[in-house]
Formats: structure tokens, C-alpha cells, sequence
């Protein structure tokens, strides 16, 4: 008995020093599901996963244990960020605070809201980048030497190539930024595509998105906004126009991380195949879009909540297909995806999402500039936030609301434009269903 007794203190004494592991569980209950003929799948967030056992060690635990394949992606992710310029410190496969401040840095220069957390698309880009840049041998350290940002004007010329930009990271950036007329864009006999005539038989030469590129555009504001050390503030407002270019640019960053968030959690169907049916959607409320450019606002959201009536779908299923498609239509510089959506958001009762009609029709992307229609839009999603409607865009920076409003009020009084949309029929609508 007594030697029983010294074995159990011994054995007590062993688990009071012995650490146990905590297993966290992922929470989540969004799901969803893609109805219709094409894309079938559930959007879901993985809840109550099974508790994995963990070893037990004497010594002091030097971190949350994680798989072998993950330590291995997390040491690519910081080698890549080093690369960069971005200091993560050794590569050892833990993404500590260190690392988490490399990826803040990493994503605040590509114009990602700032969250230390990358999200798919922002860390498939940077891995992807990393590889193309060693590969490219003494190629990549020619464009090295003669960027005047070094190894991250790499990364911001990458993205450049793959939305069909003109090499901006490499040319010094325009400090100032006045609206200016839209140049017509001429095409040679050899290069140019037989234009559809629009009704009245008139052709179009400017393509989908009108000879604009709001992606090229937000990296342009990108590089200005750091060449100025960081975004306007309410205080040091003297150009309202950059200022809403810069909460534009913004708000639209935001928009693609929440739509990649839900897309990167489908399963069965690839991000191509559902680019392919939100790019099917854009005919679907091309005449909404440029009704935006000619009407009122009530005007423009009578139309669409007709529209939502005429689809069937509940409200629910209506949202998650226009959040997936927003990300979609901005990821992909196609803008009557992108409005269409945000269009539906409004309409919805999501009122906040008025605040991109408001960006849209100020700067002239995807839509006539019309500065005097755009107060309405801005008034209506700023009125949202103040009454208490939860921030969709930038929610960490307290004073937007009111820059936006004092930007935008400084420059009301614009004129219509003389281009517009033309209207389309309406074609087959996607179907991305999120449940709460």
C-alpha cells in the first residue's frame, strides 16, 4: 500500500508537469448552396471539427502544432515574403506575430485591407510571384535594378500584367488626379474585331469595360496613395477627388476579400467555372446599369427590385449571389458585373453597398460621370452607417464615413455625360445561396 501510494504522488506529480493541448474548432454556420444547371455545390463553414489528439512533451511547447504540409506552405509564404521585402524573420514554418506584420505589410502595399490574415487569392499571388520571380533568373534582377521600388515593385508589376495593365510599377507615380475626359481608343485594321452594331445600328469600338480599367486605375491610386504616405485623412483633406479614389479602391478590395472568402469555401466547382456564370450575369442587369448613368435613384432601384421580384429567389440566395459576384465583376474588371451586384445589395436592403454607385458614377467607371447623381448614392449608403447599418468596407477606420461625405459634397455639380450604356436583354441569372 504504501509503495501504491509513492506511485501515485510520482504519476501526479508527472501530470501537473506535463502540458496538455487545446484543440480549437473552427465555428461557422454559413452554408449555402449554387442551384442551377451548370454550377451545383454548398458554400459551408466547417463546425465542431473532431478534436485531434496531440503528443504529450515534458519540455515547454514552442507553438500550436500544425501539419507538416502547412509548416511547409507557411515556409513559403515567409520565404516569399522576404523575398519581397517584407521581414518575416527565419523561415521556420510558424506564423508568428513577426510574419503576421510581414503579411499587414504585404497586403497595405497591394492595396489589401490590412488584416496580418491572408486570404486565398492574396497568398496564392504571393507564392505564385515569388516562384515567376526565380525563375526569371537575371531577368527578375534587371527589373529589380531599375524599379524604383526594388523587389516589391515586382509584385505590384505582376498583378499589373495579369489584369492587362501597362507596366505602371515601373514609371513614377501622378501626384495629382483631376477627372479627365475619356480618349477614344483607336484601333488599327490589323488588330481591331468586328463590332457588334447596338441598337440603332451604331458599332463600338471601346470594348466591355469602355477603354477603362478600373483595376489599372486602383494600382495607380495604390502607388499614389503611398507615395503620400498613407490614405487622406478628414483632417488633411485638400483633394477630395483622390480621396474618394483612394476609399473607391478601397471599398472595392474589400469587396473581392469577401467574395473570395465564400468562394474559397464552395466545393465541387472551381473559382473559373463560377467567374464563367457571374460573367453570364452581366447581361442580366446591363439596362439596370445604364439606367444608373440617366435616372434617379429611386428610379434605378424601382427597376431593380423588379427585377429581383422576377427572379424567384429568395432574399437570402439573391445576396449571396450578388456578394460572389461583386468580387467577381471587380476581380475581373467587368463592371456591369460588379454594378449589377452591388445594384441587388442595395436594393436588398443593404443600403451601405450604395456608397460603390456613389464611387462609380463620380469617377466614371462603368457608368457616365455624373457627380450629381452619385450625392444621392452616397447620401443614402453614408445615412445607412449613421442610423447603424453594419460597415461592409474599411469598418477599422472611424472617420470614413465623414470623408467621404465631405469629399463628396466638395465635388457635387457635375454634368451628364454624353456616352452611355447599351441596354441588353436580360439573360440567365446564377444562383449562390448562403444560409445563416
Amino acid at each position: 500500500m504504501k509503495y501504491n501510494h509513492l506511485a501515485i504522488i510520482g504519476l501526479s506529480a508527472t501530470m501537473a508537469l506535463t502540458p496538455l493541448g487545446r484543440a480549437n474548432a473552427d465555428g461557422g454556420d454559413i452554408a449555402g448552396g449554387i442551384l442551377g444547371g451548370i454550377i451545383g455545390g454548398v458554400i459551408v463553414n466547417e463546425a465542431n471539427k473532431n478534436r485531434q489528439p496531440r503528443k504529450v512533451y515534458r519540455a515547454a511547447p514552442t507553438g500550436p502544432s500544425v501539419s507538416s504540409a502547412t509548416r511547409a506552405e507557411n515556409r513559403d509564404i515567409q520565404t516569399s515574403l522576404n523575398y519581397f521585402g517584407f521581414p518575416a524573420g527565419t523561415p521556420d514554418g510558424v506564423l508568428g506575430r513577426r510574419s503576421r506584420s510581414a503579411v499587414s505589410q504585404y497586403q497595405a502595399h497591394m492595396g489589401y485591407p490590412a488584416t496580418g490574415q491572408l486570404s486565398l487569392y492574396e497568398k496564392d499571388f504571393l507564392i505564385s510571384s515569388y516562384h515567376r520571380a526565380i525563375a526569371g533568373g537575371a531577368a527578375t534582377h534587371q527589373q529589380i535594378a531599375t524599379n524604383p521600388m526594388g523587389p516589391r515593385g515586382l509584385l505590384l508589376t505582376y498583378r499589373d500584367q495579369a489584369v492587362g495593365g501597362t507596366g505602371y510599377a515601373t514609371q513614377p507615380p501622378v501626384l495629382t488626379m483631376q477627372p479627365q475626359p475619356a480618349a477614344p481608343v483607336i484601333e488599327t485594321p490589323e488588330t481591331i474585331e468586328a463590332a457588334a452594331p447596338l441598337a440603332g445600328g451604331l458599332p463600338t469600338f471601346l470594348g466591355k469595360t469602355g477603354g477603362q480599367s478600373l483595376a489599372s486605375h486602383c494600382n495607380t491610386v495604390s502607388l499614389l496613395t503611398n507615395t503620400n504616405g498613407g490614405f487622406t485623412t478628414l483632417a488633411a483633406l485638400s483633394d477630395p477627388n483622390i480621396a474618394l479614389n483612394e476609399q473607391f479602391c478601397l471599398a472595392r478590395t474589400y469587396a473581392i476579400a469577401q467574395g473570395e472568402d465564400l468562394v474559397a469555401n464552395v466545393q465541387g466547382v472551381t473559382g473559373d467555372e463560377i467567374a464563367r456564370q457571374c460573367e453570364g450575369f452581366g447581361p442580366a442587369m446591363k439596362d439596370h446599369v445604364a439606367a444608373l448613368s440617366l435616372k434617379s435613384r429611386d428610379e434605378v432601384l424601382a427597376g431593380v427590385s423588379g427585377f429581383v421580384l422576377s427572379t424567384g429567389m429568395s432574399p437570402q440566395q439573391l445576396a449571396g449571389t450578388a456578394k460572389i459576384c461583386l468580387s467577381v465583376g471587380y476581380r475581373t474588371d467587368n463592371m456591369d458585373v460588379a454594378i449589377g451586384s452591388a445594384l441587388l445589395l442595395t436594393a436588398l436592403g443593404e443600403q451601405v453597398y450604395g456608397e460603390l454607385m456613389g464611387h462609380h458614377l463620380s469617377q466614371g467607371f462603368g457608368a457616365t460621370a455624373r457627380s450629381d447623381l452619385a450625392a444621392s448614392w452616397y447620401d443614402m449608403s453614408l445615412g445607412a452607417l449613421e442610423r447603424g447599418q453594419p460597415a461592409v468596407f474599411a469598418p477599422g477606420q472611424p472617420e470614413r464615413t465623414a470623408l467621404i461625405r465631405a469629399a463628396s459634397s466638395a465635388v457635387q455639380g457635375g454634368t451628364a455625360g454624353t456616352m452611355t450604356a447599351p441596354v441588353q436583354p436580360v439573360s440567365t441569372l446564377p444562383t449562390f445561396s448562403i444560409q445563416n
